[in-house]
């Protein structure tokens, strides 16, 4: 496990503080830094997939089994990150591996249908229900464009009203304002958890709106829950002005068994979802109502093609059919977001005895640290918050043997243990300790 000797001097400065946590990472993890330099000389930034990346180089995991990892230099970390929601099975969950390995003693690609991809439609059909019929891709990302695809040619409208702050996914991000690399909708930017401005934005340009992308909670924007009212407002002006609500569940689907959507008794037209449905291997899905889905029906004249050499793999196929059926059944997945919510309120608890600049955010079993103690409602509310204190917390943490994202982003998965998790607040409550005054509210 790595050294946690990483305490500042009562009187340190956070640029020392920082300074010291980054160096003693370099001291205590050579071989990673070897392994990221090598990249480097290879890939833009000895990277392939960018929320990755950390200054001063990032973590090289070698294996993982259960809710532990292992990195390049030998240090052993419990993964609290769980793959930003795709992990929820842990590492190599023994009904997955087994139906992984005797899905590809069939073959590996079949060339045409197969046995596997109508079951797991079926099981997505039956946990979703506003999902009539359903459509395999490769992620959440291009769940979210063939949805919008569906959208633009269901109402022949060309306007994507999307919210501040949000992630839909690489070429769908608009954390400040719309991304350079975004797919080039006509997006009209509204602001999240305000209704009164929104509705008054689709009003203003709701003959023109396609359809109206919302995550009922901003997970990378986050972990920033809707407020009920706010999405029960969008579903009543989606309806009345004939727009396509498409919930992008790609997280919040493990909420509960019938994701987001069903704990507030809303029904969008459209569902996206994302790769843990599929395993935690490569997947996502898109669907909702049939006469919006028929669209995509090879059968009718004006069909809309759908590309993906992988939509239907026999390895996604496999691991969601015995991910959904024999390990996230519906007590698995209420159960462990009992837990999370026990988490996060015992981080706070404990945040607020301590008087720490920090809180906790999201819902079940997925949480968001921020450096601030202010209220957060809004992406607007997170200038509040201080980043050096999360990128402190983060090298103090992966110093303890305690593995999150550097944004402050957790998400639990089924193999951790209440032991495992009291021992994250012990952990966070040992470091805001051993800074004293950086993390602690005057």
């Amino acid at each position: 496990m790595p050294s946690a000797s990483t305490a500042a001097l009562p009187n340190a400065t956070m640029a020392s503080a920082l300074a010291d946590a980054r160096a003693a990472f370099v001291a205590a993890n050579p071989e990673s830094r070897a392994r990221f330099e090598a990249a480097a000389r290879v890939m833009p930034g000895g990277n392939t997939r960018t929320v990755l990346f950390y200054e001063p180089f990032p973590l090289c995991i070698a294996r993982g089994e259960g809710a532990r990892l292992w990195d390049v230099d030998g240090h052993s970390y419990l993964d609290f990150l769980g793959e930003f929601t795709a992990g929820i099975f842990g590492h190599s969950n023994p009904h997955i591996r087994a139906a992984i390995d005797t899905a590809l003693d069939a073959g590996i690609n079949l060339s045409g249908h197969n046995t596997l991809e109508a079951e797991l439609a079926a099981i997505v059909c039956r946990r979703f229900p506003a999902i009539e019929q359903v459509r395999f891709t490769n992620s959440g990302t291009e769940a979210n464009l063939l949805a919008l695809a569906a959208a633009v040619v269901h109402t022949g409208r060309k306007k994507i009203l999307v919210f501040q702050g949000a992630y839909h996914g690489g070429v769908l991000s608009f954390g400040a304002g719309p991304a350079a690399v975004n797919v080039p909708h006509d997006y009209v930017m509204a602001p999240y958890n305000d209704l009164a401005r929104t509705q008054e934005i689709i009003r203003q340009h709701g003959d023109a709106l396609a359809a109206i992308l919302v995550e009922p909670m901003m997970g990378a924007g986050g972990c920033l829950p809707a407020d009920p009212a706010f999405l029960a407002g969008l579903s009543d002006a989606a309806t009345r002005h004939g727009i396509v609500l498409i919930f992008d569940e790609v997280m919040t689907s493990r909420l509960s068994p019938g994701g987001r959507q069903s704990e507030l008794g809303i029904a969008p037209d459209m569902t996206t979802l994302g790769k843990y449905i599929g395993g935690g291997s490569s997947f996502g899905a898109f669907g909702g109502r049939a006469d919006i889905m028929r669209r995509f029906d090879p059968r009718e004249p004006d069909a809309l093609s759908h590309a993906g050499t992988f939509n239907n793999n026999v390895i996604s196929m496999a691991a969601g059919i015995a991910g959904m059926t024999k390990v996230l059944t519906p007590e698995a997945i209420r159960a462990l977001n009992a837990r999370g919510e026990k988490l996060r309120h015992d981080l706070n608890a404990m945040f607020r005895r301590r008087r720490a600049k920090l809180q906790a955010t999201g819902l079940g079993s997925i949480i968001g640290l921020h450096g601030t103690d202010q209220p957060i409602r809004t992406p607007a509310d997170l200038a509040a918050a201080d980043p050096a204190i999360k990128d402190l917390v983060f090298f103090d943490l992966a110093a303890r043997g305690y593995y999150i994202a550097r944004r402050g982003f957790m998400a639990l998965s089924l193999p951790l243990t209440d032991t495992d998790l009291a021992g994250l607040v012990a952990a966070l409550d040992e470091v805001i300790a051993s800074r004293g005054a950086l993390l602690v509210r005057n």
